[in-house]
């Protein structure tokens, strides 16, 4: 009998795949316990139809991306914060500070989580930031951290 897993089934299959198992299996513990469903074809036209869907978001998804990176590769961020004679910030510059700033200028909102700092910005000058944009794809721009005007 052909089934629809409806969750993970050991030595079976994964969710959403089309799998045959034997009438007996199939009736008596996968469908009582509600881990699979019968396949009428209209069931596996829908299920095609949404891998289909998905496959194509992703896709479009990573066409994005690679606009992104481009755009954000040739991003330059000037942040100004208050700062000592040296150089030395009387903060620091953190990555939502930086995903802030980038969504000022390029109006492309960043998780500030997806931006790779070591530790927080504390000394003034020109920074190389890594920005995830998508699984795999990451963009590196630049970060001035300039000290702000003295009243």
């Amino acid at each position: 009998m052909d089934v629809i897993l409806l969750e993970d089934v050991e030595k079976l299959g994964s969710r959403g795949e089309v799998v045959s198992a034997a009438d007996g299996y199939a009736r008596n513990y996968l469908l009582p316990r509600n881990l699979a469903e019968e396949a009428t074809p209209g069931k596996v036209a829908e299920i095609r139809r949404r891998q289909e869907a998905a496959e194509a978001k992703l896709a479009k998804d990573a066409e994005r991306a690679d606009e992104l990176v481009d755009m954000i590769g040739r991003t330059v961020i000037t942040i100004t914060a208050q700062a000592g004679e040296d150089g030395k910030l009387f903060g620091s510059v953190t990555s939502a500070d930086i995903s802030e700033e980038l969504a000022k200028a390029r109006q492309v909102k960043i998780d500030k989580k997806k931006i790779s700092l070591e530790d927080p910005i504390k000394e003034t000058g020109d920074y190389m930031v890594e920005v995830e944009v998508h699984t795999g794809k990451v963009a590196t721009m630049k970060v001035i951290v300039a000290p702000a005007e003295q009243a």
